[in-house]
């Protein structure tokens, strides 16, 4: 499939076809995460689940981090 870069504003945007986001299950205001692989990048839609565990995962390494340092000698 081949998309078409365009100029919005002062950014520039890809238009994803309606199959594509059918295909995602996503609707305008979605998050979609955007990754480099050996082939180019992948396009996904992004893990609210995931991002809640780092979110608190990077909570605890703030909280914790001189005990995680001590631990990681």
């Amino acid at each position: 499939m081949e998309l078409k870069l365009r100029k919005i504003g002062n950014s520039y945007g890809v238009l994803l076809p309606a199959e594509v986001l059918k295909a995602l299950n996503v609707e305008a205001g979605s998050r979609l995460t955007l990754l480099p692989n050996d082939k180019g990048y992948q396009l996904s839609v992004e893990d609210s689940e995931f991002e809640e565990q780092m979110r608190a995962a990077r909570s605890l390494m703030t909280r914790y981090n001189r005990t995680l340092r001590e631990l990681a000698k």
